[in-house]
């Protein structure tokens, strides 16, 4: 039992340093492509099938290593204090959440381009897209139904992709010209209900 009880406690630890790892490389990489499993795992001091055995391929990983990079926004979303956290009506919540959402496809450029790019990994089956699909849209449904704010949820995240993010960077829009325009869009959508007046 003791010696079981190590195996696992040394699986913990080799999980929490390959993704110690992968979140260094994504964050230093200019192009998520060059972000090899082998990079990883020389990385963080273990073999190639260390990694494979933990993430089965580079999409399990990279989904994992989202879901810790974005597990304290999702808490403060979930139990955390207004305006980002339950509480606060949905013309102050939602751009908050959404300019979080935005600094976070900033600051986690590569990460999150690797996501979008990754096929089956695609961010509409990640479970945190989930959750900000749900928020956006409970926000928007005392405004325009919920058959309306199911869309336009999807249309807001769509705002925040990292693809569009990254496009419009690399034509020289600054971060702080994409979150006054992500304020616009919010003012836009909360403005008009769902008769289509304002």
């Amino acid at each position: 039992m003791i010696a079981a009880r190590k195996e696992r406690a040394d699986s913990v630890r080799n999980r929490a340093a390959l993704l110690a790892a992968a979140a260094r490389l994504f964050k230093d990489a200019d192009d998520p492509e060059s972000v090899k499993m082998a990079d990883i795992a020389q990385a963080a001091g273990a073999g190639k099938g260390t990694v494979f055995r933990h993430f089965s391929d580079r999409i399990g990983l990279i989904r994992a290593l989202v879901v810790e990079e974005t597990r304290q926004l999702c808490e403060q979303v979930i139990d955390g204090p207004a305006p980002l956290g339950p509480g606060a009506p949905a013309a102050e919540r939602l751009p908050v959440l959404m300019a979080a959402l935005l600094d976070l496809k900033l600051n986690q450029r590569a990460l999150m381009l690797a996501l979008e790019r990754a096929g089956a990994g695609s961010p509409y089956s990640n479970p945190t897209y989930d959750l900000w699909h749900s928020e956006v849209a409970g926000m928007l449904s005392g405004v325009h139904g919920c058959e309306g704010a199911d869309y336009l949820a999807h249309a807001l995240l769509a705002a925040v992709r990292s693809d569009l993010v990254e496009h419009l960077t690399s034509q020289g829009a600054t971060p702080a010209q994409l979150h006054a325009g992500l304020r616009r869009l919010c003012s836009s959508v909360l403005a008009h209900g769902a008769d289509g007046r304002v």
